[in-house]
């Protein structure tokens, strides 16, 4: 049975964060940009099938996705077992299917975790509310590695244009809010972190 999204959002708020915290901005409350999620590939000997790969690159293969340093509580889990195990069927059964359902588990809670955050946009609770439903791994690496920058980039986009329609706003400032509005989802970020404060301390 696939887990509810009620049920993830209680869980992230009761688990310490494994991938990352993520606390979207909105136009008045400036929040830290969350730590990107890595996409990590299973690496093996250069043109070998994983079933016809031998016990110690199976053993290295494994050993390389642990020692990444972006991999969250689920990978770490599964691919322990499969080292402690130590047969070539349980570190196969791992490469094969085991990373695929427990990064899909990590992707799962760095989700949850973005729309337990504060000030989330609608844009952002829409895709991630997607990939929930959705539920299958690629779906779930899909909005974290795009579809969370591109969401969000929406919500940005309308939360400079609300301080735009604002009356008698600072020439500067809105110099500066037509200019992020234009620009990249970093530059319109960026503005809504950094763009007001520095256009009062001019």
């Amino acid at each position: 049975m696939r887990p509810t999204r009620a049920a993830l959002l209680v869980a992230a708020t009761a688990l310490t964060p494994a991938l990352l915290l993520a606390t979207p901005a909105s136009a008045t409350t400036p929040a830290a940009t969350p730590t990107p999620v890595a996409a990590t590939h299973v690496t093996t000997a250069p043109g070998t099938p994983v079933d016809e790969m031998s016990p110690d690159d199976l053993r290295v293969a494994v050993s390389r996705i642990l020692a990444d340093k972006n991999i969250g509580k689920g990978v770490k889990r599964e691919a322990g077992k499969a080292l402690d195990d130590g047969s070539p069927e349980a570190l196969r059964a791992f490469l094969e299917t085991g990373y695929r359902l427990a990064r899909a588990e990590d992707d799962r809670f760095a989700i949850s975790r973005i729309l337990a955050g504060k000030n989330v946009g609608k844009a952002v609770k829409r895709e991630a509310g997607k990939a929930l439903d959705d539920s299958s791994p690629e779906a779930l690496r899909a909005f974290l590695e795009t579809g969370y920058r591109l969401a969000r980039a929406e919500d940005d986009r309308f939360a400079i244009l609300r301080i735009l329609a604002k009356p008698n706003l600072d020439k500067k400032l809105r110099q500066a809010a037509e200019k992020a509005v234009d620009g990249t989802p970093e530059e319109m970020r960026r503005f809504l972190e950094t763009g007001p404060y520095e256009v009062r301390t001019r």
